[in-house]
């Protein structure tokens, strides 16, 4: 009787992004960040910190949304005198720029 032996070549990994360790690195990072990256992920934080600095709708600013940033500014002078207003104003400008940051974060990587 006779042995049979079987040969399968082994593709050479020439490249470091080829070795298995560190698509499963890449693969952990992604699913820690969503698939955004690390700015995307951080990005609806970063507008959210912006945006609670009173008086000024830094994260609407941050978002490249201006106008919606200038309108508030100025909506706020007159909501100024009904304090329960102007802070429903500002909790709202912080929520709308997480959300708009978040819609950027994914909308750009996609």
């Amino acid at each position: 009787m006779e042995d049979m032996v079987v040969w399968s070549p082994v593709p050479e990994k020439t490249q470091l992004t080829d070795r298995r360790e560190v698509r499963f690195l890449r693969e952990v990072w992604r699913q820690i960040t969503f698939g955004v990256g690390a700015w995307g992920t951080l990005r609806p934080l970063v507008a959210a910190v912006l945006a609670a600095i009173p008086f000024l709708f830094l994260g609407q600013h941050f978002n490249r949304q201006h106008r919606k940033g200038f309108d508030w500014f100025m909506l706020q002078i007159p909501l100024a005198l009904t304090l329960v207003l102007w802070i429903g104003l500002w909790l709202y400008s912080i929520y709308d720029a997480w959300l708009a940051a978040t819609k950027v974060g994914t909308d750009s990587e996609a």
